[in-house]
């Protein structure tokens, strides 16, 4: 009993080092495992919710609010720009077109296949009606239209963004410059530039929206060459700190409600994971000798320094960063491991730095099966002044708002670099008798 007992402590000791050393494999398999699953699970099809009936294509239907996309991964929305982001950058990593060629199989459903205008015609029907706002939102694609709100366009016309980038189509082109307009000219902002919500208080600061704009932004600069989209995202990185950020706990608050002058009750874990991934896309894209660059990377060290005092001892960030009673949550995890792991490779965060994204990724692994099903993503997520309503805010598996930082976070561990540090022994022969050198 006691020598099995023994080789089980050995086993367990040597476990860390035997799963880093498997890391790229099992990340690249897990990445497949998931892009593949998603792949599989989108029909191209629409269904009548009152009938069920079926459609592969909506041309000559009588218009009804009843019809909508089968599936929510052929939608337009947010959270699909992210997996989106994820699926093109499992293609670049593999060199294999078959992810990028879903994204564009998903954009030309919406644009290129004559379904556009059907929902087109439903959504001018609603806003003409009583209650018109609560109306278009039981309507599929209807945040094309709308275009009020980040959530609207700016994910998805980052993600639209990569893929015109290989495949010059006009409607997409169409669609970027609709996005650009809306968050030059009619988004929300403070005096100062930072965008800001104008609920649930007028102008309040949401993190979220941090990476809603920037995700965009960068994308824009680097299609165009303009620097204008560079500084006005780094003014929103570096801004952000003046309502967002607690000294005392080194960590992003969720919002800020400028009228009041107060922060909101949480230190949710997805909002400073926004925050995370905003700043290693806009230090992707921006150029190496723009002014502003290293105060970014400065405030990258900042927010990473502070996000990793709260990694649990599984290696799992909490629902609220700061309260380990709070669940452990999948999509806050994978945006750490995302941006740390880029951080270290880009050489803008400290090499020890991809200890704490190798215990993230060994964390995050528990929340993945071997079929690709992803699980412990807290669904989406709105500003209450109550801690309760983070804590008690439901999770999910297989969503989208999970499956896209998740994609990216494994892309990024496939090569991630190994924990190195000084070796003790190589070094005592450096320690020498100072009286012996004057």
């Amino acid at each position: 009993m006691k020598k099995a007992l023994f080789a089980l402590f050995v086993f367990g000791a040597f476990m860390p080092n035997l799963f880093s050393q498997k890391t790229d494999s099992v990340a690249l398999k897990a990445a497949v495992n998931i892009a593949d699953r998603i792949i599989r699970s989108t029909p191209y099809e629409f269904i009548n919710t009152k009938t069920k009936e079926t459609y592969a294509s909506v041309k000559g239907l009588p218009l009804s609010p009843d019809v909508k996309v089968k599936s929510d991964y052929n939608d337009w929305h947010y959270t699909n720009g992210i997996m989106y982001l994820g699926m093109m950058e499992l293609s670049q990593k593999l060199n294999d077109v078959k992810y990028r060629n879903y994204v564009q199989k998903n954009m030309d459903f919406v644009f290129n296949e004559g379904n556009l205008d059907y929902f087109k015609q439903l959504y001018d029907q609603a806003i003409k009606q009583d209650d018109p706002w609560n109306k278009v939102r039981r309507l599929s694609f209807h945040m094309i239209f709308r275009n009020k709100r980040l959530d609207d366009n700016g994910t998805m016309g980052a993600s639209l963004i990569e893929l015109y980038k290989t495949k010059k189509d006009a409607a997409y082109y169409k669609y970027i410059e609709t996005a650009n307009e809306h968050l030059l000219y009619f988004e929300p902002r403070l005096a100062d530039g930072l965008i800001a919500r104008i609920w649930p208080h007028e102008k309040t600061v949401w993190a979220d929206d941090i990476y809603m704009g920037v995700s965009f932004l960068c994308r824009m600069g680097s299609l165009t060459g303009d620097s204008k989209y560079f500084d006005d995202a780094a003014n929103q990185v570096l801004s952000v700190n003046k309502y967002l950020w607690c000294k005392e706990k080194q960590i992003y608050y969720h919002c800020y409600h400028t009228d009041v002058k107060e922060n909101g009750v949480a230190h949710w874990g997805r909002a400073n994971g926004w925050i995370a991934m905003a700043h290693a896309d806009l230090l992707t894209y921006m150029p190496k000798n723009h002014p502003k660059r290293q105060a970014v990377i400065d405030n990258f060290k900042q927010q990473m320094a502070g996000v990793c005092r709260y990694q649990g001892k599984n290696g799992l960030w909490h629902q609220l960063l700061d309260k380990e009673d709070s669940y452990d949550e999948t999509t806050c995890t994978a945006m750490f491991v995302y941006a740390l792991a880029k951080g270290v490779k880009n050489g803008w965060l400290h090499k020890d730095y991809i200890h704490v994204a190798n215990s993230g990724f060994r964390g995050m692994m528990t929340m993945i099966n071997d079929k690709g099903d992803v699980s412990g993503i807290c669904t989406g997520t709105g500003i209450m002044p109550s801690l309760s309503f983070y804590y008690n805010r439901p999770t999910e598996s297989n969503t989208m708002m999970g499956e896209g930082p998740v994609l990216r976070a494994l892309v990024e561990m496939i090569d991630a670099p190994k924990y190195t540090e000084i070796n003790a022994n190589d070094q005592y022969a450096k320690i020498v008798d100072r009286r012996k050198t004057k």
